[in-house]
């Protein structure tokens, strides 16, 4: 079995695969940050290369996240004795964190919505099915990616405060701070999207053509 620092290594390498760029090479041999908004993240590779790509690449940073907090962690965490949810969000934070600051592209990623939607699906299912519900509202009132994923983002905390503190539902600490830890991260790699969307000027998304 791999030892417990390989796992973690090994969470970042996952997050830190560049699903887009490999699509633009193997789509046109093109580098997807050489066109579009240069951003390596689903909704470029939806504008560059089509539905198909966009599709996949999606599910690749999606899936990502998902994998060392739902595959990953549990092993490690049986192997130190640490609590189970604390090595899933440690593991988690890896993969986000590789996706951002990939080392297969001098550490310029993408900007760590999907990754982070798989890591809160191992997490909380359903929270992070109800910040989906969100996204999904507020894309098809606005039709603009960047403002439902930051909505959603601060849906989700939204939804786990509510059932911490209102409903009086058992949420750990830790996974509160997950989620506050994810909006900052989640708002810093926005920044552009939030300077142009408050300027009025940040593109809706239209369908490709392929």
């Amino acid at each position: 079995m791999m030892s417990v620092a390989g796992l973690l290594v090994l969470s970042y390498l996952l997050g830190a695969i560049p699903s887009a760029l490999v699509a633009g090479r193997l789509a046109r041999g093109i580098d997807i940050r050489a066109h579009g908004s240069g951003n390596m993240g689903a909704t470029n590779t939806f504008r560059v290369l089509g539905a198909r790509w966009g599709v996949l690449v999606g599910l690749a940073d999606l899936v990502k996240g998902f994998i060392p907090p739902y595959l990953l962690a549990p092993p490690a965490a049986a192997a130190t004795g640490l609590d189970v949810l604390y090595v899933q969000i440690v593991f988690g934070l890896a993969a986000i964190f590789g996706h951002v600051f990939t080392v297969f592209a001098a550490f310029r990623g993408g900007k760590g919505v999907l990754a982070g939607l798989g890591v809160m699906l191992a997490l909380m299912p359903l929270e992070a099915g109800l910040a989906v519900l969100v996204f999904a509202v507020v894309f098809a009132a606005f039709r603009i990616v960047s403002l439902g994923s930051i909505i959603a983002t601060l849906a989700l905390n939204v939804i786990v405060l509510l059932k911490k503190i209102v409903l009086g539902g058992v949420v750990r600490e830790e996974l509160v701070l997950t989620c506050i830890l994810l909006l900052i991260l989640v708002l810093i790699t926005h920044r552009s999207n939030i300077k142009r969307l408050l300027a009025g000027i940040e593109p809706t998304f239209k369908r490709p053509r392929s």
